[in-house]
């Protein structure tokens, strides 16, 4: 690939020598045309190198939890469900969403979804961590300006190959009447699922589907991929689940932070990254933010390795 991009980098600097010699202003622009789908390429490449590590190519399963704050924190953990909605449709990603619990007046307190799609995870993963808004709430009637946080938590989903620890006995199984939402099969049946693992006291559900062998067969691949981050992250002596690591939704533990007042602006407390058009942000703009992490990581691991 990389001698493919340095040959049309080759021929395109010819092209160029021949088009300001003749003045051939159609030329020109063919050239133009011709750099501009390099440089494309270019940044395709890097990005594919910077997705390199295990689990970068699978799918991605996320979670986004409101922090304390009631309905604010509910309608900015809806806020940013909407953000990587619009993210996913972008790179035709296909999102299911498993599980959520919305908010009394507006908003989600939790949710989960699976996302489909290249590199999901690999990608995705930029944005695990403390999100933060900073706007003068709509639910204030004095107009005051608040701060609100949620977490966001990706997980790789794993496949049945990779084994975890996940027999029979360790788990417990509850069906119940799913909520919310939805058509009378799903209301008045218990098809909807959680599963308990009871060595870790991991606690996964499920309850969009209307048939309860669905939703267990969904609950236990995103308990596989619990168990199986719980592992590698003892296997790097790191004690603390992610899932525990994200307890404390609240200040000076952001990784990002979303600002509509008293300026506009979103900045990656990780990478330095900014930008100042908050709403193309909000509305799935996160390329940049996603780059910026894993060129982040990419430096970090060389730096570690020399």
């Amino acid at each position: 690939m990389w001698l493919q991009l340095a040959n049309e980098q080759e021929e395109t600097e010819l092209l160029m020598d021949m088009a300001l010699e003749e003045n051939d202003e159609e030329t020109l622009g063919e050239v133009f045309q011709k750099t501009r789908t390099l440089g494309e390429s270019l940044r395709k490449l890097e990005l594919r190198q910077m997705l390199s590590e295990e689990n970068d190519e699978r799918n991605a399963i996320i979670s986004i939890n409101s922090g304390a704050g009631g309905t604010e924190a509910q309608d900015w953990a809806e806020m940013l469900l909407r953000m990587y909605l619009r993210w996913c449709e972008q790179k035709k990603f296909v999102v299911q969403t498993v599980d959520i619990l919305e908010g009394e007046e507006a908003g989600i307190k939790s949710v989960t979804f699976t996302v489909s799609g290249s590199f999901a995870h690999g990608l995705l993963k930029a944005e695990s961590g403390i999100h933060r808004l900073v706007r003068i709430s709509p639910f204030d009637a004095s107009g005051r300006r608040h701060t609100s946080f949620a977490a966001v938590s990706v997980y790789p989903e794993i496949d049945d190959k990779i084994e975890v620890d996940d027999k029979a006995a360790d788990l417990r199984v509850d069906t119940y009447r799913a909520s919310g939402a939805g058509g009378q099969h799903v209301n008045k049946t218990s098809s909807a699922v959680r599963i308990t693992h009871l060595p870790t006291g991991i606690v996964v559900q499920c309850q969009n589907e209307k048939s309860q062998h669905r939703n267990r067969d969904i609950a236990m691949k995103i308990l596989r991929a619990r168990l199986y981050e719980r592992e590698k992250r003892i296997q790097q002596e790191k004690l603390q689940e992610l899932h525990d690591n994200l307890d404390d939704i609240a200040w000076g533990s952001q990784i990002r932070s979303y600002i509509l007042q008293p300026y506009r602006l979103v900045k990656d407390h990780r990478t330095n990254a900014e930008k100042g058009n908050v709403e193309s942000v909000l509305d799935g703009d996160l390329d940049d933010f996603i780059e910026s992490y894993l060129l982040h990581l990419l430096n970090s691991k060389q730096k570690t390795a020399a």
